[in-house]
């Protein structure tokens, strides 16, 4: 029965990839039937996951044989069953959300791509976490990376595009080859492709897992190899890169969990780099993410926090317990885990609404927008949402586990090692920084983008989006609250007794206390009204220009962390007389230093570059060298084989 229910789910999903290209009926019948069976598929998916998730039942799909060897089979157990879900549920949403949303482009045929192409990706994701051995993670792996890639190229025309999708293709395929450099030094060591537990050496099971880490980091977007993921997810449609930066990048912590946890024995080095890596991705997301005024590029870095908020639970959880303190780690690894389904949900909230706003005023730029609140109110009220639930306020779901993080992270003074204890309250501190940052970054960007009034005339006449492009936020936005104020009861009924406030009643007390207050002043208040306006500093008339700006904003914290944003300040200045005591006119202007950029990539492509110019000196056309060089190789390759003979 669940083998026919996965089986269901995955034809209804590739009946939507193949649909869009049926050009059958009038324009965008097609279109609209294979989306409605994407939807139809992915409530299969989380019916399914859900049964598993409460039966606790481990499901094995016969293999299909590709070659000798080289299979592709699935097993779905309760960690994939997890990942399954989350992936189900914003993939849900996102479809909902397409419906209208792509029918804004130009074109029936880049419709149609973009449908097939959205579902091919969501359906990859899907085989990846329910693979059972590691040529069909890779399979299916790249299949994901090839789909996305095509669709950060979706507006290939635009430079900026093209830009983005040749960072991403680089660095996804740098991902690939440690995965496969990983897989490849498994195979050799166990002589098996399969996920399970290997038995290994130290030495070869720390090679491995540096592979594994590497190529994973890339595509969960760790720094120092979150170059592309800025990039990328500005570039994409926005239903896109709500499911790059909700699921996809969690499918790379998937597969860190999956062969960190069930294939290999971590190591107490393992998660101090884990955290490391998680430590450093948060607090320089975070700070990254305040000085952007791009609304979408903004939120791609508070991927990067996020993930690091994730392996800071998960690299907490591998040191606790090879120092035998199970209980603490259980709660880091909740706490971890939990944080993937709540970025997950909040996530694409956001970057469904922020596309909602770009799709009504044609900016990106906050700086452009304002006034949004009265002209989208319930876009305004559904990103708000994500907003609190992002910044870790109570009592929506990202407070709750940062909470269960901060808590495990607290009680690191039953760590015996004085280094452990230093690295894991510096850890926390660093974490407690991350969130007050991101609660700044919020205020700017929700109210810069929503409030006081419009700063341009795209804002100014903007208007709400149609049902099904708030139906999808809703959805989410719904599960913000739900997974908030009934976390408590959520692990309760899973079977943990977890050192977590009870929200629900909490919350309770709360809205009572806001129904009385409003009560006594709807009846004992006056109800005579006064208006006038603000004082403008002796200007008359106030526009929009007039309002606080997010670069205001912005400033005290670019020049507190100046020294990471690297600022460099370029002044021109005309002069009327060579003693310069008369100023004709001049320009001053501010640039953030792209670090990581041009300190570690652009070393690196050039070398490579270099490198690749002296080997094609080597192909000269000429065939009396191509056959030198296969003598020169045959004779190497004979050398090496009777060495070992």
């Amino acid at each position: 029965m669940l083998s026919t229910a996965f089986y269901v789910g995955a034809a209804l999903l590739l009946l939507g990839t193949v649909l869009p290209l049926v050009r059958i009926g009038g324009d965008g019948v097609m279109r609209r039937i294979a989306l409605f069976f994407s939807m139809l598929a992915l409530l299969v998916f989380i019916s399914f996951s859900v049964f598993i998730l409460y039966t606790n039942q481990q499901v094995y799909l016969a293999p299909y044989g590709i070659a000798p060897g080289l299979v592709l089979s699935f097993r779905i157990d309760r960690l994939a069953a997890f990942f399954i879900l989350l992936i189900s549920v914003v993939a849900l949403s996102a479809s909902i959300y397409s419906v209208q949303y792509i029918g804004h482009w130009h074109g029936e045929k880049r419709k149609n791509i973009l449908t097939g192409l959205m579902n091919l990706f969501i359906a990859a994701m899907l085989f990846v976490v329910s693979s059972a051995n590691m040529f069909a993670f890779l399979f299916f792996w790249e299949i994901m990376s090839m789909s996305s890639f095509a669709l950060v190229l979706f507006e290939y025309e635009k430079p900026e595009t093209r830009k983005a999708g040749l960072f991403y293709f680089i660095m996804t395929q740098l991902s690939t080859l440690f995965l496969t450099a990983g897989f490849l030094g498994l195979n050799a060591v166990t002589g098996s492709f399969a996920i399970q537990p290997a038995d290994i050496g130290t030495g070869a099971a720390g090679v491995v897992f540096l592979a594994l880490f590497v190529g994973f980091g890339i595509k969960a977007g760790v720094i120092p190899f979150h170059k592309w993921l800025p990039y990328a997810h500005t570039a994409s449609p926005s239903n896109i890169s709500a499911l790059m930066s909700g699921v996809m990048i969690k499918v790379a912590i998937y597969g860190l969990m999956r062969f960190t946890l069930t294939v290999l024995q971590p190591e107490t080095w393992w998660g101090v780099l884990i955290l490391v890596a998680g430590t450093l991705s948060a607090i320089l997301g975070v700070i990254y993410a305040l000085k952007e005024h791009d609304i979408k590029r903004l939120l791609a870095y508070h991927s990067i926090e996020n993930i690091g908020i994730i392996l800071i639970g998960f690299g907490a959880y591998i040191i606790f317990t090879n120092n035998n303190l199970p209980d603490i780690a259980m709660l880091c690894l909740l706490g971890s885990l939990f944080h993937v389904l709540n970025h997950a949900v909040f996530k694409s909230l956001l970057f469904l609404t922020a596309g909602s706003v770009v799709y009504r005023t044609g900016e990106r730029n906050i700086e452009d927008m304002g006034g949004l609140v009265k002209r989208m109110p319930y876009t305004a009220l559904f990103f708000l949402v994500g907003a609190v639930s992002i910044s870790g306020l109570p009592p929506f779901n990202g407070f709750v586990s940062e909470l269960m993080i901060f808590t495990a992270l607290l009680q690191s003074y039953a760590l015996v090692d004085p280094f452990m204890k230093v690295l894991m309250l510096s850890s926390l501190a660093i974490l407690a920084l991350t969130s007050a940052l991101a609660s700044a970054c919020f205020v700017k960007a929700f109210g810069i983008t929503f409030l006081a009034a419009p700063r341009s005339d795209n804002a100014k006449n903007a208007k709400e989006v149609g049902k099904y492009m708030l139906l999808g936020p809703m959805i989410l936005a719904f599960l913000c609250m739900s997974l908030g104020i009934f976390s408590y009861q959520i692990f309760a009924g899973a079977g943990y007794v977890l050192p977590i406030p009870d929200l629900l009643l909490i919350g309770s007390f709360l809205a009572a206390a806001y129904v009385l207050a409003w009560f006594v002043l709807k009846n004992v208040s006056s109800s005579a009204e006064r208006m006038g306006e603000t004082w403008g500093c002796g200007i008359l008339t106030q526009t929009g220009r007039n309002e606080y700006t997010a670069s205001g904003y912005s400033q005290p914290i670019v020049r507190i962390f100046s020294s990471i944003y690297r600022t460099k300040e370029v002044r021109e200045a005309t002069y009327f007389d060579e003693s310069k005591s008369l100023f004709v006119q001049g320009s001053a202007e501010i640039h953030l230093v792209k670090f990581f950029e041009e300190a570690l990539y652009l070393p690196i492509a050039r070398l490579v570059n270099s490198l690749s110019e002296k080997v094609s000196r080597l192909q000269n056309w000429n065939l009396d060298t191509y056959l030198a060089y296969v003598f020169i190789a045959a004779v190497l390759i004979m050398v090496y084989v009777g060495w070992f003979i």
